[in-house]
């Protein structure tokens, strides 16, 4: 391309940057309102923190896990480098732990915006990631990680999404197993862990060879997860994993009743900054995740938090049902337009008087414009008429 005659289109956007269409952008809003109301019912406090931060900041502690996946630009004022956030939890605990270090715990918030990740050869085109979520912080209980995943649970089914499922793991476990394995050994085994692949884990875990080799057989409905998992021989540092387990599971069972819960041991893909139990959402309409969450320490305190994928949500949510569009003459009443606001109308005003081409009646030719615009009404004779 010659940079003196050729331009780019201006519909050529970054790779994995997107538009957001009239109806697209109306319902990701619209259905983020209604996953933040019901986060509002059951006490989570909203907080908005900075798309940007210094990147000491927010690269530190656990957001140490997120630099390979963060862009960075020179601040011109400080000439300090900065990051976009990648995820927004790690925000939260910052916020937790400094600005509102002295409220009383259990600590309740909730969350919305985009975040902006570098991506992944073949997941470039998840590069803006909006997300919406909540953190449960303080205290660290079976019941707490059971109140995250029924609020979560009960979000879902606000927007309508059938079939869902929560997977649980234990990343902290298989990144403890990790260490005993020698050093040489340990990126071809996450690499086999990765694919799920019995035959590379057997020969890249060494002594650990059987462990792993469990854990991945052990996968599936949590009450057949549990019992293999508790006839393994773990470490006794490690065995409190699997316990804290089934008693997160039985505060859940208690709490959502028939909630469907999945247990794969293996997975620990993404979770570096977590300390304990962590959940993967899923839905039987859909082949990707809806949303993941899991124990992590915020500061010094422990906290669980769950954040959703908005875009994957409304992919296989309940279609929202459009507002009615009435047209409406520019010289209408504030007092009659406030009515038909009230009654669940968008008004769109014809700005000029429309032209009746071809004889048509000025009724007719109201009638006309508001097809153009769009409108399933217009107002005619003092009422709103069916088009």
């Amino acid at each position: 391309m010659n940079p003196l005659t050729d331009r780019p289109s201006p519909a050529l956007l970054p790779m994995g940057f997107v538009d957001l269409l009239p109806g697209e952008a109306e319902a990701e809003a619209a259905g983020i309102a209604g996953v933040m109301e019901i986060f509002a019912r059951h006490g989570y406090e909203r907080v908005r923190p900075p798309l940007l931060e210094y990147e000491s900041s927010l690269l530190s502690g656990a957001g140490e896990a997120l630099a390979e996946q963060s862009f960075r630009l020179l601040d011109p004022a400080s000439h300090r480098m900065m990051a976009l956030r990648p995820d927004m939890t790690t925000q939260i605990a910052r916020m937790a732990s400094v600005r509102l270090s002295d409220q009383p715990r259990p600590l309740r918030l909730s969350y919305s915006g985009d975040c902006v990740q570098v991506g992944t050869a073949g997941r470039e085109t998840d590069r803006q990631v909006p997300q919406v979520g909540l953190e449960l912080i303080g205290p660290d209980l079976p019941a707490a990680d059971a109140e995250v995943v029924a609020v979560g649970a009960e979000a879902l089914d606000f927007l309508g999404i059938d079939g869902i499922s929560f997977d649980l793991s234990i990343p902290a476990l298989v990144w403890a197993l990790l260490e005993e394995v020698p050093a040489a050994q340990r990126v071809p085994l996450v690499n086999a862990l990765d694919r799920r692949d019995a035959a590379a884990v057997a020969q890249h875990a060494g002594a650990q060879a059987g462990l792993f080799l469990a854990l991945m057989q052990a996968a599936g409905n949590a009450d057949s997860a549990l019992e293999k998992l508790e006839q393994l021989d773990l470490p006794e540092a490690l065995a409190g994993h699997v316990q804290r387990l089934r008693a997160s599971i039985e505060a859940i069972g208690k709490r959502v009743p028939g909630l469907k819960l999945t247990v794969d041991p293996a997975d620990f893909r993404g979770w570096r900054y977590h300390t304990g139990i962590c959940m993967t959402v899923f839905s039987t309409r859909s082949r990707e995740e809806l949303g993941r969450g899991g124990r992590y320490l915020a500061g010094n305190e422990p906290a669980c938090g769950l954040t959703l994928r908005p875009q994957a949500l409304l992919r296989v949510a309940r279609l929202p049902v459009p507002r009615p569009r009435c047209l409406v003459p520019e010289t209408l009443p504030q007092a009659s337009r406030q009515a038909l606001h009230e009654a669940g109308y968008a008004t769109v005003s014809a700005l000029a008087a429309p032209e009746s081409p071809g004889g048509e009646s000025l009724p007719e030719a109201m009638r006309t414009l508001a097809r153009k615009l769009c409108c399933s009404h217009v107002w005619q004779n003092g009422k709103v008429q069916v088009l």
